[in-house]
């Protein structure tokens, strides 16, 4: 008798069984019959015990299914509960070991991760980390934020003292993201953080009422500030703080920038990347991800033609299109916390010059900017595309101290052209 050629997978060429994997790791499925019709079931390996993994593995096998797409769904939660099992020696994790595997996961931008471990450091692992996962209840996580609300600060100065709503929803976020990945895990059934009439998060409306009250300076105070620090003090970083009062960008954009992101032709900035504040000497994309153009006045303009010129002298490489146009005299890109800090001594030096100048941190020159416009009655789409956020909410839900002068100035020239019918 001819015996039976064989492919390469295993399949007997003419047997009309369907094709499947033989890989220990991956799994296999395959059909079979019976009385009822087709079934299929599916085939993985698994070490014996997790504890003990020098026994070696056993074979699982689960059939009866109907058809291929839920024996396929089955071998994926199956392959899911082995490396839970393999990860966590067959128990259920804690939060804590649960969150940190969670951690090793993300693929986000290095300020995106880092502030996730801030919040699970100070904020989960605490008081949740030695729950296991199956076992936090939203009686529990809403417990957890009224706490934080009452005396959730972690922080030197201020520890103790409550949380602000808009920290608390950042611990929601993350507690939520941490449970939705171990429901798809399997760890759990139902995501403990999403029951919003048992844990109640803050609330947006909570979160803006909480918003510190936005301190920018007046037009005569930016003019002030801005002729005493160039004429005056005598700054080097004059043409940085110029550049991003006339337009707006935020601090880590504008240390990204490099000469060839400024077309002198058409007086347009090009806004492409961010300065990385984790680490050293790296540029990232934009908040939002995507790149913006943005025009420039001819003052700022000139002003950033004068200061090339000037970075030229001292090393023409400095100049060159790929070179960033507020890098240190080494040509890499200034750390943005020793900018913030030399921002603060400049106008602590200014306020003792100039009366009536209040503190503003740098982020204050960026509201400052946005402000004026809005003030002088300007679109607040405008806005919203030079300062690069993502939606004309976040704009006006930002700038909505600005709202009653709109208001006013929009009133005053509806009765004006009433009263010229």
């Amino acid at each position: 008798m001819a015996r039976r050629k064989h492919s390469k997978d295993g399949e007997g060429t003419g047997s009309g069984r369907p094709r499947r994997s033989r890989s220990r790791h991956a799994g296999s499925i395959a059909g079979y019959a019976t009385r009822q019709g087709q079934r299929w079931k599916f085939q993985i390996y698994a070490v014996k015990d997790p504890e003990r993994p020098e026994l070696g593995e056993t074979r699982i096998t689960r059939g009866g299914f109907k058809t291929l797409d839920e024996a396929q769904t089955a071998l994926v939660g199956a392959l899911r509960k082995k490396a839970q099992n393999e990860r966590f020696q067959g128990t259920v994790p804690t939060i804590g070991a649960y969150a940190a595997e969670w951690m090793k996961s993300l693929r986000l931008e290095a300020s995106t991760v880092q502030g996730y471990e801030k919040v699970i450091r100070n904020h989960i692992t605490p008081a949740l980390g030695g729950i296991r996962v199956d076992k936090l209840t939203a009686t529990r996580i809403a417990a957890h934020y009224r706490d934080l609300e009452k005396s959730g600060r972690r922080d030197q100065r201020g520890y103790g003292k409550p949380l602000s709503a808009n920290t608390v929803n950042k611990v929601h976020v993350t507690l939520g993201a941490i449970l939705e990945a171990a429901l798809a895990d399997g760890l759990i059934r139902v995501n403990p953080a999403k029951k919003k009439r048992t844990v109640n998060a803050p609330t947006g409306s909570q979160i803006r009422a909480q918003r510190p009250e936005i301190v920018t300076w007046s037009g005569p105070q930016l003019h002030a500030f801005l002729g005493w620090n160039r004429d005056i003090f005598n700054d080097d970083l004059f043409p940085l703080w110029r550049t991003i009062a006339y337009t707006g960008i935020r601090r880590s954009e504008a240390l990204a920038l490099r000469w060839g992101d400024v077309n002198f032709g058409t007086g347009r900035l090009s806004i492409r990347r961010a300065a990385d504040v984790t680490t050293r000497n790296k540029a990232k994309s934009t908040k939002t991800g995507s790149a913006r153009v943005i025009d420039l006045d001819g003052e700022t303009l000139a002003t950033l033609k004068v200061y090339r010129t000037k970075r030229g002298s001292i090393s023409l490489d400095l100049a060159q299109p790929d070179a960033y146009v507020f890098g240190n005299d080494a040509g890499a890109i200034r750390s943005p916390n020793e900018v913030g800090r030399r921002w603060t001594y400049r106008v602590e030096r200014a306020q003792a010059v100039v009366d009536g100048l209040p503190r503003i941190t740098l982020k204050g020159l960026r509201h400052t900017h946005a402000t004026l416009l809005l003030e002088l009655g300007e679109h607040p789409k405008v806005v919203q595309e030079r300062l690069g956020h993502s939606t004309i909410t976040t704009t006006m839900n930002i700038y909505s101290h600005v709202t009653p002068t709109m208001q006013k100035a929009a009133v005053d020239r509806f009765a004006a052209h009433l009263d010229e019918a």
